[in-house]
């Protein structure tokens, strides 16, 4: 008789582990996936960086932005372009963009240490 309760808190004791054990691994892999989707190495600096629509009218237009972009210009610079070819990619499969303040327009500085760029996708 006494195996019995002996049996029941060795089950117990396997249920509990194995939920700390899940509920471990939740929680690692949910700190190694954090902003990996929106952050890019150009010329060996990650910048987090993301295109979207200026208006809900025109999904077309759309504003990139790139932070920490002081780190270097002409990095940040592209990081920006590469966000707008990924939205206009996203959005209409094509990369072709009419910049209108464009990554290679030399008077476009960062305010605030965030660069901001503003393009239309050209679907045809």
């Amino acid at each position: 008789m006494k195996q019995i309760p002996n049996i029941l808190s060795k089950a117990k004791a396997t249920r509990v582990a194995t939920g700390v054990v899940l509920c471990a691994a939740l929680a690692l892999t949910a700190c190694t996936n954090r902003n990996k989707d929106d952050q890019f190495a150009f010329n060996g600096i990650y910048f987090q960086s993301k295109a979207d629509k200026v208006s809900k009218e025109q999904r077309d237009h759309f504003e990139s932005i790139v932070k920490r972009a002081n780190q270097d210009l002409a990095a940040a610079r592209e990081a920006g372009r590469y966000a707008g070819t990924r939205y206009c990619i996203a959005e209409y499969g094509t990369s072709r963009i009419d910049w209108i303040v464009g990554p290679d327009n030399e008077a476009v500085v960062p305010v605030d240490d965030t660069l901001r760029l503003e393009g239309i996708c050209r679907p045809t």
